[in-house]
């Protein structure tokens, strides 16, 4: 299983950033996939889930901010995150598990097996 996260940055308050998810070495549309995020300090948190469905799920302070989709023919996830905030600033990794098929996407880091090495996002004010 390999995760490749690129396209984070430095970027001012109020400006957007997309990030991508490149995978491969597990069956990538049967999977749940998720991003998280972390900073110095802190525990890693669920930003945002997307089930084999396409439904998603969003942590409160990203809601109608940022928005998770996948392509399933390319094997990428994305991550759009617009009306940036300081309090984003984080490392942001992508995370893939299969779920049984009756468990939704969760955005739990105890649900995840696998991981990328993640991408800096920093927002200035």
């Amino acid at each position: 299983v390999q995760l490749l996260e690129s396209g984070g940055g430095s970027v001012q308050a109020g400006g957007s950033l997309r990030l991508s998810c490149e995978a491969s070495g597990f069956p990538f549309s049967s999977s749940c996939m998720a991003w998280f995020r972390q900073d110095p300090g802190n525990e890693r948190e669920g930003v945002a889930a997307i089930d084999r469905d396409g439904s998603t799920i969003y942590v409160d302070s990203v809601k109608g901010r940022f928005t998770i989709s996948k392509d399933n023919a390319a094997n990428t996830l994305y991550l759009q995150m617009n009306s940036l905030k300081p309090e984003d600033s984080a490392m942001y990794y992508c995370a893939a598990d299969l779920f049984p098929p009756t468990v939704p996407a969760g955005l739990l880091v105890s649900e995840y097996a696998n991981w990328g090495q993640g991408t800096q996002v920093t927002v200035s004010s």
